[in-house]
């Protein structure tokens, strides 16, 4: 336990940190399934609906890595390697799409 006043503040600052980590991730997770699974509502019934989901769940998430980056609770290429991954979802859901 700590001993003395610096040592107590940290800790009570990492608590907080943490809790802060926690829901920015778990919320960036949430918004990162919806978008997969906008998308493969889309793939499975297509429609004008159905990529508005598209768009507003990529439009979401998006805002949220942003945020995270933005704060340091991801590393900026951590934020970049999922906007890519949920990028290419949505391209090859909606590419096939309007090509068809």
């Amino acid at each position: 336990m700590a001993n003395n006043k610096s040592s107590k503040k940290r800790i009570e600052i990492a608590e907080r940190n943490r809790l802060r980590n926690r829901s920015y991730k778990s919320a960036l997770r949430t918004l990162m399934k919806r978008c997969f699974t906008a998308c493969s509502a889309y793939s499975t019934e297509a429609g004008e609906a159905g990529r508005e989901a598209v768009q507003q769940s990529l439009n979401a998430a998006f805002s949220k890595i942003d945020k995270a980056v933005k704060v340091g609770v991801l590393h900026r290429n951590t934020g970049a390697h999922q906007k890519s991954r949920l990028s290419a979802a949505v391209k090859g859901t909606l590419e096939p799409a309007a090509k068809a």
